[in-house]
């Protein structure tokens, strides 16, 4: 990643920063200088990629090589002066590429709008006043004011710190907040460790203070990343892959057969312009006109069933890819969290408490005077109608909510114990104090980082009174602590006293009360879609910048690890992917928690398992995600917690932030590849069939049983909407019961190019004997023509129940409780009558009326197909679609 200027600024002085950007701590910028910056930096706003065109939507729907080859049999088709054939498949080109086009803006367009940057304020001192203005009209030289609550607008060197802790996840990956100073460093150190710098999107979650804006805009560390994210090429996925290498394989399988067939033709007597026709309509034949059509509203169908579960894909094709998924790579905070601390437990000398067990006070002392404590020491507030809007440090948060849970509040409390007087949190004493008026005595209550509170008291708090703390006590309660954290807890101590007077120190001779291990909890169903998630064979890797004992912690209390596995790889031990040896290799393939990971590592973790062969799918809501997002195969942005930078690199946003949404959207892409290679099977063996009746009559020297303008009609209308229903199956539960298929498997294997053959063998076979025989019977070249054509289409129509699965029930299946495959039935029942009934259409078709004898033929030709393929099914001759 580019580094910005907060570097060199986090080692300059403060006269020197501010010589540099021309500005006056006092006083900050005159409008004349903002003018003038302004016109150099630009307004301070993210320059996200910019929206996609119309055009380049509307190109993209062209690049498939169908496409192409359509577009090439409609030239030749108004070049051999077959004017009604060259429209129709101009008007197939002019519908796919509409329903592809509106299909797919429509989903850009509520990416776009998802991606948009809410408007935030900020204070600035300009010509010696302090004024709110928006966050885009900062520039470097401003000085900000700031507070609790507020949200940082730039990168800003700190000139005054009170107290200031700030929440930096989105940038960092750390979960905690992080104290912040106006020293100067003395040496080069990485982003998490530049404590005198506010970054661009942080959060200041306690204190106040002012600093000077030093970098805007795209300079900032987070505009760094964005023009990073940016620069990444676009990535093909592999449904488009797959549907490209079937389009190439179908081109030249038809050119192939046209060009054979042309041949020998010729070389058997044949006219040289009946022949070129003859090849024409076998390429027209074998050309799936249905197949871009139905595979865009397959797709569609998909993204719109997991747009109403709160997942928004950004493009069609990343639907399937989800289904394709094999391993989750996901964040932990944010994600597999609430991202919000919790108190877990209190411990006091006389017991352990859990408060998820405790809900009444009255009669534990102990639990009581913890509370109160925690409540006391504390300047955070919470909003009781909207956790969003609580100001302070998300410890301290946590503290008013466990006292909240006991139907404590703070703001009742200070009305009998008003506060007298505070003692900020300090770096160097790791403490805080707060002095409380009860009665005619002062309480000090004291909270910090355990060994600071350990090391002030002297007494330790019992149910027999104030007992001493002797070195014997103070080495257990420190033993306690580090047990405690080592199972993934932060611990604050509580301490006590009474003094005469708000002037004797805070720190000493303090009585202390216990210990609290808070928690970043795991998010509610995040264990159920765990485990679906191992059902289906998904590998889930929980990468996170927390601490090893945290996510360890975390990844047991959601199944994603055993209660015995302490298997977990340090960011540290991991390193560069360049210098991992085999040892390492070995244990990253096992291993399911990385922790204190670098955004590059997760870069390497991507690509190492993409070198295996894996679909990668990366969760994430920060600024540190982003790179991986959109490296990974499908990215998936958090739509609540989640920044617009992370939203722009990703392929599907939660919009609810449930890890369940993503398990829901992966059965869904298996549903919709199942229904792809479904129609595909049908599309083509129906195309096969086609091609061979077309064939062996030319072969044997009879008329031809299909015409070019029947074949595009059957393909336009026995093919499209059979095949359309097929790709509006719903699924069931047994799709999250299978692992990921391989990431190089193609759409038709070769056991399916076996099943396409036969399909088309056996329609052909029944459709030509209806046709001879008629021909024979008759000799009446027309009703023959209209036989054989009324015997495919119905056929066809029939042979979309074919593609049930095997092992289904052959009356009660996933394709006859599919009501989109009655409604083509019928609809294509419709319009074949009409083909044969109407007038002017049966013209066009060069059909003819037909008597009863000739339409049994045309029903046993077209249920025979039917029938047979049953037969073979029952037998287990089939193969599971």
């Amino acid at each position: 990643m580019t580094t910005s200027k907060s570097l060199p600024y986090s080692k300059k002085s403060i006269e020197d920063i501010l010589n540099e950007l021309e500005s006056d701590i006092k006083n900050g910028l005159s409008q004349e200088e903002v003018i003038k910056k302004t016109s150099k930096y630009g307004k301070n706003i993210l320059t996200i990629k910019p929206p996609i065109s119309k055009l380049s939507i509307l190109i993209r729907q062209l690049k498939s090589i169908i496409v192409l080859l359509l577009a090439l049999a409609c030239a030749t088709s108004f070049f051999m002066g077959h004017v009604i054939e060259g429209l129709t498949v101009v008007a197939v080109l002019i519908i796919n590429t509409a329903l592809g086009f509106f299909t797919e803006l429509k989903a850009v367009r509520s990416m776009e709008a998802l991606k948009k940057i809410g408007v935030s304020k900020s204070g600035v001192i300009r010509n010696a006043q302090a004024i709110n203005l928006d966050t885009k009209e900062l520039v470097p030289g401003d000085i900000v004011i700031f507070e609790a609550g507020d949200v940082v607008g730039a990168d800003i060197r700190i000139i005054e710190a009170n107290n200031i802790n700030v929440n930096e996840s989105i940038l960092t990956g750390e979960s905690a907040p992080v104290d912040k100073t106006a020293e100067t460093l003395s040496k080069d150190t990485i982003i998490a460790e530049r404590n005198n710098i506010l970054y661009k999107g942080t959060s200041i979650t306690r204190g106040s203070g002012k600093g000077i804006v030093i970098a805007t805009a795209m300079m900032t560390e987070v505009g760094q990343i964005a023009k990073a994210i940016q620069q990444e090429k676009e990535e093909v996925t592999p449904l488009e892959k797959r549907l490209d290498k079937l389009g190439g394989q179908i081109v030249w399988f038809s050119l192939a057969i046209a060009i054979l067939i042309a041949i020998s033709g010729v070389m058997a007597g044949k006219s040289f312009i009946l022949m070129l026709e003859t090849a024409i309509a076998l390429a027209i034949a074998t050309i799936p006109e249905g197949l871009p059509i139905v595979a865009t509203l397959a797709l569609a169908k998909g993204m719109w069933r997991m747009a109403e579960n709160n997942a928004l894909i950004n493009k069609l094709a990343a639907v399937e890819t989800l289904g394709a998924t094999s391993i989750i790579f996901t964040d932990k905070t944010g994600t597999l969290t609430e991202n919000r601390m919790k108190v877990r437990l209190m411990k006091g000398h006389g017991d352990t408490y859990n408060l998820d067990d405790h809900h009444n006070l009255q009669e534990n002392t102990e639990l009581k005077k913890l509370i109160k404590v925690g409540l006391l020491c504390n300047n955070s507030k919470i909003n009781h109608e909207n956790s969003d809007k609580n100001i302070g440090d998300p410890m301290e948060i946590a503290l008013l909510n466990a006292a909240n849970k006991f139907n404590i509040r703070r703001d009742e409390v200070l009305k009998t114990t008003p506060e007298l007087k505070e003692v900020p949190f300090d770096s160097s004493t790791l403490m805080m104090a707060t002095y409380h008026q009860s009665d005619k005595q002062i309480i000090v209550a004291v909270k910090g980082a355990p060994e600071a509170v350990i090391a002030a008291c002297t007494n330790i708090e019992t149910d027999d009174g104030a007992l001493d703390f002797s070195d014997d006590l103070k080495l257990k309660w420190k033993t306690e602590n580090d047990l405690l954290a080592a199972d993934g807890l932060r611990i604050l101590a509580l301490a006590t006293k009474t003094v005469s007077s708000i002037n004797e120190p805070p720190y000493k001779g303090l009585n202390f009360l216990g210990l609290v291990g808070l928690l970043d909890p795991a998010r509610s169903d995040v264990k159920d879609a765990i485990t679906k998630s191992k059902e289906a064979g998904i590998r889930t890797i929980m990468v996170t910048g927390d601490q090893e004992g945290t996510a360890l912690k975390i990844a047991k209390e959601i199944g994603l690890i055993e209660e015995s596995n302490n298997l977990s790889i340090n960011g540290k031990v991991l390193g560069p992917k360049e210098e991992w040896n085999e040892s390492l290799r070995d244990k990253v393939n096992q291993t399911q928690v990385f922790s204190r990971v670098s955004p590059a590592q997760k870069l390497d973790l991507i690509e190492y398992f993409q070198a295996k062969n894996a679909v990668v799918a990366m969760t994430g809501d920060g600024v540190n995600d982003a790179p991986a997002l959109k490296n990974a195969d499908i990215g998936i942005a958090m739509g609540q917690r989640g920044t617009q930078i992370a939203k722009e690199a990703s392929d599907m946003v939660l919009q609810d932030d449930r890890f369940n949404t993503i398990i829901l959207a992966i059965k869904q892409g298996r549903i919709i590849y199942s229904n792809i290679q479904r129609f595909v099977v049908y599309l083509l063996s129906c195309n096969i069939s086609e091609i061979l009746i077309v064939s062996i009559a030319s072969f044997i020297n009879a008329p031809l049983p299909l015409l070019p303008l029947q074949i595009l009609f059957l393909n336009l209308v026995t093919d499209v909407f059979p095949a359309l229903a097929l790709g509006m199956g719903e699924g069931d539960h047994t799709y999250l019961e299978e692992r990921p298929r391989p990431r190089n498997e193609q759409i038709i294997t070769k056991r399916k190019w076996g099943l396409i053959s036969l399909y088309g063998a056996i329609l052909t076979a029944c459709v030509l004997t209806g046709f001879l025989y008629t021909l024979k019977t008759t000799n009446d070249d027309k009703a023959a023509l209209t036989v054989s054509f009324l015997s495919l289409a119905f056929g066809q129509v029939f042979h979309v129940f074919n593609m049930r699965l095997e092992k289904s029930n052959l009356f009660i299946n996933e394709i006859t409780r599919n009501i989109h495959v009655w409604g083509a039935v019928v609809l294509c029942t419709i319009i074949l009558l009409a083909a044969v009934f109407i007038p002017g259409l049966r013209s066009i078709l060069s059909l003819k009326l037909i008597d009863k004898q000739s339409w049994l033929i045309v029903g046993y030709s077209s249920l025979a197909p039917l029938i047979i393929i049953q037969i073979l099914a029952k037998f287990r001759l089939g193969i599971r679609i």
